[in-house]
């Protein structure tokens, strides 16, 4: 039977009671219609599941008491991170949601000469907190039991990246199928998408000298929203 998922920051302990926040104890009882006696499945970031029972559940409240745990592996061998170039909000929230379904590691959204999405100072903790609720959302939807990270990166001096480093162009000097077999044994991939126009010549420089690779993914232009997803795919069927 498959137990509805739910993310906390809480430390999960078999036996142990644990109390949900107003927010989720309204969506086990007015969404879900759930009640005393029915079973959850809980996660806090750490590589198991846990299961627990709703003990007391209110209109504001709702009590769990932890059954079991258990340890599950859905995590893909190679960590992928994605480097987001700032673009309309649902774009990013369609590509945060997606490529946490497909696995990825970590995100961050980058500023770039052609970015259409541009947070004032100050703004960008209100905006972080959406896109880590739609992290979780999409963590809790999927199975995992990992919450990718989540950052805003206002300047190239922040960005950080490891492992084999990629930036798509449609341009790029080589091509999916010549980098297929590498990233395949990587440890480690940094995948850094355009925004809706494209990176400028400027933006490939700083890439450049960040160390990255230029990489064309097929013959076809793909959406910013687009390009993440179809390559953690593409990089889950190599693994697989």
């Amino acid at each position: 039977m498959r137990f509805p998922r739910l993310f906390t920051d809480a430390t999960l302990v078999v036996g142990k009671d644990i109390r949900l926040p107003a927010e989720q104890s309204h969506y086990l009882r007015q969404v879900l219609r759930l009640q005393k006696g029915d079973h959850v499945l809980m996660f806090n970031g750490a590589s198991a599941e846990y299961e627990a029972e709703i003990i007391l559940l209110s209109k504001q409240t709702c009590d769990c008491r932890v059954l079991s745990s258990d340890t599950v592996g859905r995590e893909l061998s190679v960590s992928v991170h994605v480097i987001q170039a700032a673009c309309r909000n649902d774009k990013i929230e369609t590509v945060l949601q997606k490529c946490t379904e497909l696995g990825a590691a970590s995100f961050q959204i980058v500023v770039s000469d052609r970015a259409t999405l541009r947070l004032a100072p100050g703004k960008s903790g209100s905006r972080l907190s959406r896109w880590r609720k739609i992290i979780i959302e999409a963590s809790e939807q999927s199975g995992r039991t990992r919450i990718p990270e989540i950052s805003w990166r206002k300047s190239w001096s922040e960005i950080q990246s490891g492992g084999r480093c990629f930036v798509l162009n449609p341009e790029g000097n080589q091509f999916w199928t010549d980098v297929r077999p590498g990233v395949a044994k990587a440890k480690s991939v940094t995948l850094a998408v355009g925004p809706e126009g494209g990176w400028s010549e400027r933006d490939l420089e700083n890439w450049q000298g960040l160390g990255f690779e230029g990489l064309c993914f097929g013959p076809r232009i793909l959406r910013t929203e687009t390009a993440a997803p179809a390559l953690l795919a593409a990089i889950q069927a190599v693994l697989d």
